[in-house]
């Protein structure tokens, strides 16, 4: 359905170092790097940082969300382990959503630096 995904980021080279961390944790790596964008993917690039050196900055109430579908819980909580040890902060935990599905819905929601929201999920049933 959907092909890829971009976000724009004010710091490429530090986004690029932050998304290689918080995605190398659930299996993802750099596969596209030009001068203003990079795309990471397992196979392909499916999610691309894009340099918007002067955007405003994201409000904490942004409607703008990611989720990337991690292979186990253990992976969600190093996403979210990386993303603070990179600079990003957290908007929720590693842990059972009961409210989500049928109470198997594993996730952790961080920000990065420039406050774009990001998931990682899993499904324990």
């Amino acid at each position: 359905m959907i092909d890829h995904v971009s976000i724009a980021v004010c710091d490429l080279a530090a986004s690029t170092r932050f998304y290689g961390a918080v995605l190398g944790a659930i299996g993802m790596k750099a596969i596209d790097v030009r001068a203003a964008t990079v795309g990471f993917g397992k196979q392909y690039s499916e999610f691309w940082i894009n340099l918007r050196a002067d955007m405003a900055p994201i409000e904490a109430g942004s409607g703008a969300h990611i989720c990337f579908r991690a292979r186990s819980t253990k992976m969600v909580d190093a996403f979210h382990a990386a993303a603070l040890q990179a600079g990003g902060s957290s908007d929720g935990a590693p842990g059972l959503r009961p409210h989500d599905g049928d109470g198997g819905y594993y996730a952790a929601f961080i920000r990065d630096p420039d406050g774009n929201r990001i998931e990682a999920v899993t499904f324990t049933k």
